[in-house]
């Protein structure tokens, strides 16, 4: 007994196959978590050591060099980058794309493990070396809070209080607070008096140091036998007992508070300075749990930021920068209503052409598919986002195509006067084999993708898997459902000689086949041609890697000269932000001044600290407000701050990063990598007027002051190097010297001359070896002098790399741009041991097609080999391959009538339709086999059997054309679903005429026998 014949004679388990996909894709669907892009990890650590008084070259041999030759002995290391400043030392481990996400923490710890066994190996002076592992973390709940008129302990107050209370909500995975004032207590020596009273920094130094220090101060045993610890005396602890500090001269006591002035206050250079709509704000970043719905996480936020509101001081307000759960509301939303109207697309057709029967046969199976589909996502823990959603709407044709094939072959059969047990197994008997060896070639066109093990492959795994999730239960459906729903729905004909396809449309159709294989070699050539030519014309699409994001949110970075104050930097920032408070076409502004935001985005990347860079992140009312903004923004900030580097850039779907344009040039000389780099921007920016912005990594060399130490003289007066650079210390940015405690607060007291104190630097003192006598900086050094040097170096696998990167119009796409650079930035002619690398978009899209070509051989033998099992014969499939490149003719006239850009999500289109033609394909070639069986002239059987496949071809086509409909309006999908749209018009050509003049050529047309 056949399956679909069983399914009838027993439908209680067809019944149940059907009453759990419904029921069981509700249960799905309430279940299933919700994001709003697929998750994937960012496999990357960041290793920061602190080396305080060095050079950027200094840190980058002394600190960057060791830690770098001993992380790269990690076999699972792909590339280990650093970038090295005055002081400082961040290095970017990236682990190799084949270890998952699962295997990081066992790297990571091994890691640490290496950093700790040669951090013993690192100069005096270097600080351990810090490893973040949690680079990759998202905030996607992100809040700008804003205080006016609180002082800065009531920001940090308030902070501490919502992080707490946050954090205790159930789903919370961390909470990070960014930007609060950096306080310190100030003791500013009036150098005069401490002079004529003979006291020296140091004195006062070691005086604060010990002012709050908490010490061990063991314990008594009672003879009672307890053992009572000792609680070591309470340190000064406010700013009032560091004031009082007592200093011993001579013999005699003075308070502090006689020699210096002791104040709270704000550092100086803060790391960080942000504003929210040019108000003074801190951010709150919230991380939700990875297995939690982000949707009920976020709604449990806000319901108890709503609780705690009556707690909050009054005039505090929670501005939302980024809301990641009412955007996945949204946006899921948004797609649940284009799946809906997608469905109900597909059925409106199938009642149009097949009648409401069939409508209702073939509908109720697909909505079954999709139900199901569900709970098997819940099942296998596979979120409900952009890309899971859009491959039902990418798997639509073909699903819809397998409950075709069988509603339509019994549907006849049963017209005819057949009974529907009989129609059931004649249609699903024939084509259950050949169905399932299309559906398994349809999911293996994506395999490649879904199997990749780079972050692309790792973003758009769900599609791999919800398509072939989807196309599985469909022919599952397809030979259980549909013939049991025919065999209640489908009425049984008197006629078993009627002609089913004696209308109109058959009679057309059929004669224009015959007309085809009559001119065969002649179509042939025509279809090679227009090959030809549209293969040709797919040089002219435009190529893009992932498009723009359509949150109405555009980002802009602002660089100002390196060393730059942070300062002087927000300065230039507010100038921007009042522009924008002016425009209507602005819904709000949120400025960081030092370093970028906090991760809130998983494709957005934070950059690293820099007191001259400025970041704002600008929300719009809609997208179509992003270009003229972006455009006006540019001009303002080249007329008013044409001394900064400034840029704006759009948000990306997927994967990616940086600058669109970029080339590397590595090699052991700084000065050659900046000739290099300088020939390089001239050479872009003669080669193409559309490079904007060109710039360095490394930024302009700065100008340091470097003291002539003078050996003799100092040395004979015990005064070493260090005690030069504390006194330079003292004289400058201050010298922190103890801690000031305030409830779990650790504030820096630092020492410092008083900033109007108008001290020349040599005129500051420090104190001889004898402990008594003052010396003036002068009398140990022979003046400054002022040397360039490299303060910002980056290098990238152990070698010095210097990146040029350039920024393109927003109606440009990189690929574009680059063809138009390309040859003349590699004709510089580049110096022995010197090499050259491009990076960028062109690097991220070579990176992402290679890991996706090394597994497209794999799967497309298992393609081939299945199309030639189920023939057992190499003409049949042979014949259906060859229509695979014609496939591309249809997806070049509708990218180029449109004007969009072929980008990743068009591959996937693209290989959506390769799927769906060598199914179609598969069907209507099994089809003339078996029709050609009962003898006679092939070409009859070739027409009979093709005309008997029209209606299922051309309803598959039309309903998944159609069904593309509502992703029209969606920025990630629009060119994907044009692919389609384009490209299975084409493809239904080539199924309907191409296939059958090609089995005409190859079994060369003439009786079953002869053949």
């Amino acid at each position: 007994m056949s399956i679909a014949r069983g399914s009838i004679e027993k439908p209680i388990l067809t019944w149940l196959v059907m009453l759990i996909c419904l029921f069981g894709g509700i249960w799905g669907f309430m279940s299933l978590g919700r994001l709003e892009d697929p998750a994937f990890t960012i496999k990357q650590a960041i290793v920061i050591t602190q080396y305080p008084g060095a050079s950027a070259e200094q840190v980058m041999i002394e600190v960057s060099e060791p830690l770098e030759a001993a992380i790269q002995r990690m076999a699972e290391v792909n590339r280990v980058t650093s970038r090295n400043m005055p002081g400082v030392s961040r290095l970017d481990v990236e682990v190799q794309d084949t270890f998952s996400g699962e295997e990081l923490p066992r790297i990571w710890t091994e890691l640490r493990e290496r950093i700790t066994n040669i951090s013993g190996d690192l100069p005096e002076g270097a600080g351990t070396p810090f490893v973040d592992d949690g680079f990759g973390d998202v905030y996607g709940i992100f809040f700008a809070i804003t205080a006016p008129g609180m002082t800065d302990a009531e920001r940090h107050d308030l902070a501490t209080f919502l992080r707490r209370e946050v954090l205790a909500i159930d789903g919370v995975a961390d909470v990070e607070v960014a930007g609060l004032p950096e306080e310190a207590i100030f003791v500013e020596p009036n150098q005069v008096v401490a002079a004529n009273l003979g006291i020296n920094p140091q004195t006062i130094s070691q005086a604060i140091a010990n002012a709050d220090s908490v010490a061990a101060a063991g314990a008594v045993d009672l003879d009672d036998g307890a053992r009572v610890r000792i609680q070591a005396p309470e340190g000064s602890d406010t700013v009032v007992e560091i004031a009082s500090l007592t200093i011993g001269v001579g013999g005699d006591t003075i308070n502090l508070i006689d020699v210096a002035d002791v104040s709270r206050g704000r550092q100086d250079n803060p790391d960080q300075i942000i504003r929210f709509n040019g108000e003074e704000a801190f951010t709150l970043g919230i991380a939700g749990q990875s297995d939690e719905n982000i949707v009920e996480i976020g709604a449990r936020v806000d319901a108890r930021l709503a609780e705690l509101s009556p707690e909050i001081p009054y005039g505090v307000e929670l501005h939302p920068i980024y809301q990641q759960h009412v955007v996945v509301d949204e946006s899921s939303n948004g797609f649940l209503i284009n799946l809906a109207m997608s469905v109900g697309i597909v059925v409106l057709v199938l009642g149009l052409f097949m009648g409401p029967r069939a409508a209702i046969v073939v509908g109720t199976t697909l909505l079954l598919t999709v139900v199901g589909t569900l709970l098997f996502m819940s099942i296998f823990a596979i979120e409900m986002e952009r890309i899971s959603l859009g491959a039902l709407i990418i798997a639509m044709g073909m699903l819809v195509d397998n409950a075709i094939v069988v509603a339509e072959g019994m549907q006849i059969s049963m017209l005819r006067g057949k009974s529907s047990r009989d129609a059931a197994e004649e249609a699903a008997g024939k084509t259950q084999i050949p169905l399932l060896g299309a559906t398994v070639i349809g999911i293996m066109a994506f395999a490649g993708i879904g199997l990749s093990p780079d972050s692309t492959g790792e973003f758009l795994f769900s599609l791999f898997a919800v398509i072939g999730i989807s196309l599985l239960l469909s022919w599952v459906l397809a030979i259980t459902a549909t013939p049991l729903l025919g065999h209640y729905v489908f009425k049984r004909g008197t006629d078993a000689s009627g002609d089913a396809y004696g209308g109109m449309v058959f009679r057309i159709y059929g004669a224009t086949l015959r007309a085809a294989l009559r001119f065969r070699w002649a179509v042939l050539t025509l279809l090679v041609v227009v090959t030809v030519l549209c293969f040709v014309g797919f040089g002219q699409v435009r190529q893009q890697f992932f498009p723009n994001s359509n949150t109405p949110i555009f980002l802009t970075h602002l660089t100002m000269r390196q060393g730059t104050p942070i300062a002087e930097t927000a300065e230039r920032m507010a100038l921007l932000e009042a522009f924008l408070a002016e425009r209507d076409d602005v819904v709000s502004v949120s400025s960081f001044t030092g370093q970028g935001a906090t991760r809130f985005l998983l494709t957005y990347s934070s950059e690293p600290t820099d007191p001259g860079y400025g970041h704002l992140i600008i929300r719009t009312p809609n997208l179509e407000a992003i270009p003229p903004l972006q455009t006006a923004l540019e001009a303002f900030a080249a007329e008013m701050i044409p001394e900064a580097e400034f840029r704006t850039e759009r948000l990306v779907f997927g994967p990616g990063g940086g600058s669109p344009i970029a080339v590397r040039f590595s090699g052991g000389d700084r000065e050659v990598l900046r000739n290099l780099a300088d020939q390089a921007m001239t050479a872009m920016s003669d080669a193409s007027p559309d490079i904007l912005n060109p710039r360095i990594d490394w930024r302009e060399q700065e100008f340091v002051l470097n003291p002539n130490y003078n050996t003799d003289r100092a040395q004979a007066a015990g005064v070493s190097r260090d005690d030069v650079a504390q006194m330079l210390r003292f004289a400058t940015e201050g010298e922190v010297t103890g801690t000031y405690r305030e409830d779990e607060r650790s504030i820096p007291i630092i020492l410092r001359a008083a900033p109007d104190a108008n001290i020349a630097l040599l005129d500051h003192v420090t104190i001889s070896q004898d402990g008594e006598t003052l010396l003036s900086l002068e009398q140990v050094v022979d003046g400054f002098s002022l040397e360039a040097q490299d303060t910002l170096i980056m290098r990238r696998d152990r070698l010095p790399t210097i990146t040029v990167g350039a920024s393109i119009p927003p109606e440009r796409t990189a690929a574009e741009v680059h063809a138009e650079v390309r040859a003349a930035v590699e004709a510089i002619r580049l110096p022995v041991g010197y090499r050259m690398e491009w990076g960028g978009e062109f690097e991220n899209s070579n990176n992402a097609n290679e890991s996706l070509g090394a597994q497209l051989p794999v799967t497309a033998l298992i393609m081939v080999l299945i199309s030639v099992l189920l023939f057992n014969a190499v003409r049949q499939p042979l014949i259906i391959w060859l229509l695979v490149p014609m496939s591309v003719n249809g997806v070049v006239l509708a990218l180029l009538g449109t004007g969009l850009p072929f980008t990743f999500t068009a591959l996937l289109g693209l290989l959506s339709l390769s799927g769906m033609l060598i199914k179609n394909g598969i069907v209507l070639v099994e089809e003339i086999d078996l029709v050609k069986v009962d003898g006679g002239p092939i070409r009859d059987a070739i027409v009979e059997a093709s005309t008997s496949r029209l209606r299922p071809v051309l309803l598959a086509a039309s309903t998944t054309i159609l069904g593309m409909i509502p992703l029209l309006g969606d920025a990630f999908f629009v060119s994907m679903a044009v692919t389609i749209m384009g490209g299975l018009a084409f493809a239904s050509i080539l199924t309907l005429v191409a296939a059958p003049v090609l089995y005409d050529v190859f079994f060369r047309g003439g009786s079953i026998k002869a053949a």
